[in-house]
């Protein structure tokens, strides 16, 4: 599995295994990507090999870390210093997103009332634990 930003700077490659793919409707979130709605999916930590420049960090907040192109400002990977597990990949930097379709929707609770995705998927009103 491998992913990139938008010019190609920030490159990264795994063969660790999926532990989930979400949409997220968190206000962070939507904030952070300046988009009504994301996609990420958990790959283990170690298993996360970075190229070329490394990803710039920025603190969004208490023990958390978002990655993203000091270039490009593409969004790569969110950190949580309480997943010790996981670290969270955006699904838009795969090379191909449609590989790993999202399995659920977390933090459905903050979802914006305008956006209506229609599909069976289970909702979570905050995480999935």
């Amino acid at each position: 599995m491998k992913g990139h930003c938008h010019c190609g700077a920030v490159r990264w490659e795994s063969d660790g295994e999926v532990a989930w793919s979400c949409y997220c409707h968190c206000a962070d979130c939507r904030r952070n990507c300046a988009a009504p709605i994301t996609a990420f999916f958990g790959l283990p930590h170690g298993s996360v090999n970075w190229a070329g420049e490394a990803p710039s960090v920025y603190n969004s907040s208490e023990g958390v870390e978002r990655l993203f192109c000091g270039t490009c400002g593409t969004q790569m990977a969110y950190r949580k210093a309480a997943d010790k597990v996981n670290i969270h990949l955006y699904t838009a930097t795969l090379e191909d997103p449609n590989e790993l379709p999202p399995r659920l929707h977390v933090f459905h609770a903050d979802h914006l009332s305008w956006l209506n995705i229609q599909d069976t998927l289970p909702r979570y009103a905050k995480s999935a634990g």
